[in-house]
């Protein structure tokens, strides 16, 4: 929140002008940066009508919270305001959007979005954006959490005319999703006297919200027990099992004892540390813990969202990021299910960080912090970028330093790659990440290997798997330019250029842009396949076929692998990144893009002795085989 004080007192200070070089002061120091000028001037425009419509209606003694901070988001509401219902005489809030807009059209058949003149794609509907605001707010503010009542939504357009946003109000219908403009100002004036009492001042209500406490509420993990737990189900065995209850008896003991415990889950891809993720997340609910899944992947925690929110909006809330938490009370969860622990950063702050949350402290220190039990579940071959901490021992380090007690369980078993054990073995001996030096690969009856002779050969081997209805996708290492992303119905710049053969790198944004995929959708989306993926997208999923084109990044001269930094093209490297840990992060790339094929994986390099040593690995035989991708010798599935 960057400013708090009565109606009366925003008027005046937005009279003289002294509120907006106050926001912009709070602003600098909660951020570290200025605000925009079209922030500053959305404040200018907006906040002296919002003070005189409060004003002009007695309400000069409610409470103003401007630039209101959501829980455990990075979002603000424009404005809270806080006071006492004027017939209950409960503490009562209407969370307002402001918008400078004077017209808007809803998009096509779908009225939650919209378009605006100002803006190249569509954007929420002022409507429901207030609506989600005031929903998030009874999800994860417990002042309101058990009094859902108390909390209204409106979108002030006090530019607007009815007839320029009329469209907009086909999805208005509850109390927290209501839109007024200038024409309807009295309308406005009338809905904030109902909501909010005249003779009663706003301070107490807003103080109550401000320390409400900031945990899932009853309802949310009700929720989301009967969708994630009941909709998710999966039998779990042996070592899962194992690591399932461990941490189910850690939260227990916890609980019982008030002591904080720390739970490592370690294995491979496809180890099913995900699966049980998803199970005590659904288990914690169902008893009533207050907990939350985090992960450091955007790409990661947007499909989770999707998984196992898709029926139920407010579910998706329940999946944070690892820099979450900064600012959260320490306890204040049961449990924080840290999935994909391996992308932990050495610290949450970035550039975009507000000075007051630089507290230098350790992501990991933040993530132990939050919950009674932190979780992590992680893999340490998948550390792919500079300055990614998890690892076992970081976090046993973490947890010895408070005397809190810290159990390792292993997961053995395979559940990606085709079950095959040996495939994995075979991946991380070819590759050196553990010793032994590369072995002629075995087949057995569950995964399938294979070696392309140039990148067309493999795109339509890849294509020609997609016709027999298995997923497919393919993936490169880091070693060719990304342009910026196109305008819309521009085509995809083809940035992996090989020979004659060209293709796009998947989108980088959030938005669909010529049929292909958001980023964060590239693995699971149909529409992905045709864009080449990266690390930072294939990272944590899994598809029938896995296509890997390996860079001149990694190339096999003599005996041993030899890596280039000067081929990457990964902004992640800098010159001050050690060679040893450059050595380290592209084995490892190759590592998870070798590893997401749940049938088979067929593998291509770049450069000619690299492919002679992979035929000589995959087939035994150093001389190139016109079968090697042959129908005859790919699924027998």
């Amino acid at each position: 929140m960057l400013f708090r004080a009565s109606a009366k007192t925003v008027a005046v200070m937005a009279l003289d002008g002294s509120l907006f070089l106050h926001l912009t002061d709070q602003f600098v120091h909660m951020h570290g940066y200025r605000p925009g000028a079209s922030e500053i001037r959305s404040w200018e425009r907006s906040i002296p009508v919002l003070a005189a419509a409060l004003n002009d209606a007695g309400l000069g003694d409610v409470e103003v919270m401007l630039e209101y901070a959501l829980p455990l988001n990075s979002k603000r509401a424009d404005v809270v305001l806080a006071g006492v219902h004027p017939v209950t005489g409960e503490p009562s809030y209407v969370v307002v959007e402001l918008k400078q807009w004077s017209q808007a059209a809803p998009h096509e058949n779908d009225a939650t979005l919209c378009h605006v003149d100002a803006y190249a794609h569509p954007v929420l509907n002022p409507i429901e954006q207030v609506r989600r605001y005031c929903d998030y707010l009874v999800n994860f503010n417990g002042a309101v959490a058990e009094h859902g009542e108390r909390i209204q939504g409106v979108a002030f357009l006090h530019n607007a005319t009815e007839f320029g946003v009329a469209g907009l109000r086909e999805i208005e219908c509850d109390g927290r999703g209501r839109l007024f403009t200038a024409e309807r100002r009295g309308a406005f004036l009338d809905h904030l006297r109902s909501k909010l009492s005249d003779r009663h001042p706003g301070a107490h209500a807003a103080d109550e919200l401000l320390a409400g406490a900031t945990v899932p509420s009853k309802q949310l993990m009700s929720v989301a027990a009967q969708e994630v737990r009941e909709r998710q189900q999966f039998v779990l065995l042996d070592e899962q099992q194992v690591a399932y209850r461990m941490v189910l008896n850690a939260v227990e003991r916890a609980k019982r004892a008030d002591r904080k415990e720390v739970v490592i889950v370690t294995g491979g891809p496809g180890t099913g540390k995900s699966v049980i993720a998803l199970q005590l997340l659904g288990e914690l609910y169902r008893r009533g813990v207050a907990a939350v899944h985090a992960t450091g992947s955007q790409s990661f925690t947007k499909t989770m969202r999707k998984v196992a929110g898709s029926r139920k909006r407010e579910v998706q809330d329940l999946f944070k990021y690892f820099n979450s938490f900064m600012a959260t009370e320490k306890n204040s969860l049961g449990a924080l299910i840290c999935d994909e622990a391996h992308r932990i950063r050495e610290t949450s702050a970035n550039r975009y960080t507000r000075a007051a949350l630089r507290s230098g402290r350790a992501q990991i220190d933040e993530l132990i912090d939050v919950a009674h039990v932190p979780v992590f579940f992680l893999d340490e071959h998948q550390v792919v970028r500079p300055g990614e901490m998890g690892t076992v021992d970081e976090i046993r380090e973490a947890a010895t330093r408070r005397g809190i007690d810290c159990h390792v369980v292993p997961l053995d078993s395979q559940f990606r790659c085709g079950g095959s054990d040996a495939y994995l073995r075979w991946v991380v001996r070819l590759l050196g990440l553990e010793p032994g030096g590369p072995v002629v690969w075995a087949p057995d009856d569950r995964m399938e290997l294979l070696v392309a002779d140039s990148p067309g050969e493999l795109e339509a081997f890849l294509d020609a798997r997609r016709a027999e209805k298995y997923g497919a996708r393919m993936s490169a290492g880091y070693c060719w330019r990304w342009s910026p992303e196109p305008k819309p119905g521009d085509p995809l710049p083809p940035d992996v250029v090989i020979g004659g053969w060209a293709r796009p790198w998947n989108l980088r944004g959030d938005r669909s842009v010529s049929g292909a995929p958001p980023s964060a959708l590239w693995a699971t989306d149909p529409a992905g396949f045709g864009q080449i993926g990266c690390v930072y997208t294939a990272q944590g999923f899994e598809y029938g076929w896995s296509g890997v084109i390996i860079g001149p990044d990694l190339v096999w001269r003599g005996d041993h692998w030899v890596t280039d930094r000067t081929a990457s093209k990964d902004p992640v490297f800098k010159k001050s990144t050690p060679d040893a840990d450059v050595d380290r992060l592209i084995r490892n790339t190759y590592k998870v893009l070798l590893t997401r094929g749940m049938v088979g994986t067929i593998v291509y390099s770049t450069d000619q002795e690299t492919r002679q040593k992979l035929r000589e690995l995959v087939s035994g035989r150093s001389d190139p085989q016109p079968a090697t991708v042959t129908e005859e010798s790919c699924l027998r599935r």
